[in-house]
């Protein structure tokens, strides 16, 4: 996967992205390193945890079961737990979003990996 799109699209990232972004980078929620735009196979994911094995995404209208689905299931195959918001959940309900990401990452089910 290149960097060149990976730098793209932290570049062009929707208004969404950038907010949960903005309480993730710096381990600002509860001391968790996210990164952002990570390359995972291939696949680009919004945001990752390394550390617990954590996919955090955040879709828009492009997204649709069917491509969703089949992207969650190689992540899943590949070790990691994928949590997924809409775009406006992320706008008007942050604090809620981000309680569902800490209570995935505190959970041990979560830890030890699908």
């Amino acid at each position: 996967m290149s960097t060149t799109r990976t730098k793209s699209l932290r570049q062009n990232s929707t208004d969404a992205e950038r907010r949960l972004w903005s309480a993730l980078r710096n381990h600002r929620l509860n001391g968790l390193k996210f990164k952002r735009q990570q390359p995972i196979g291939r696949y680009i994911v919004d945001f990752i945890c390394f550390e617990h094995g954590l996919v955090v995404e955040v879709d828009g209208g492009q997204h649709g079961p069917h491509v969703d689905a089949a992207r969650t299931a190689y992540l899943e195959a590949a070790g990691f737990w994928v949590l997924r918001f809409w775009n406006p959940e992320v706008l008007t309900r942050l604090e809620d979003v981000l309680a569902t990401i800490l209570a995935a990452a505190d959970d041990p089910v979560f830890v030890q990996g699908p």
